[in-house]
């Protein structure tokens, strides 16, 4: 993934309503939710969550299929793994990455004393 791409995406995130949607989808997995259950949810209007909706789906965030009448939204997991690819590429100068270890190196090494 570039360096466009990832701002791309991170800018469509970069609203409440937009990233809580997101959130929302990822939840709901591959199976998506339609657009009136996720304004439902978020508490906005339909027009509000198509405009929304559009600047992920701009972004490459998600993806829409139909479904009878309804047009059901689902994040693009590997467009969302790519961005955190991209994100953690060469992470941590190549050592571990472990909560304790990454902030504590040495934790390793230090023994609990009773």
């Amino acid at each position: 993934m570039d360096a466009n791409s990832v701002i791309k995406a991170l800018a469509a995130l970069a609203q409440e309503h937009r990233l809580a949607v997101y959130r929302l989808l990822v939840q709901a997995g591959p199976e998506g939710l339609s657009a009136g259950i996720l304004a439902d949810r978020i508490g906005v209007a339909p027009s509000s969550m198509s405009f929304h909706l559009a600047q992920l789906a701009n972004a490459g965030l998600v993806m829409q299929r139909r479904q009878s009448r309804s047009i059901i939204y689902s994040a693009d997991f590997d467009v969302m793994n790519s961005v955190m690819g991209y994100l953690t590429e060469n992470c941590c100068g190549g050592l571990s990455c472990s909560p304790i270890t990454a902030f504590f190196p040495d934790v390793s090494d230090q023994r609990e004393v009773a």
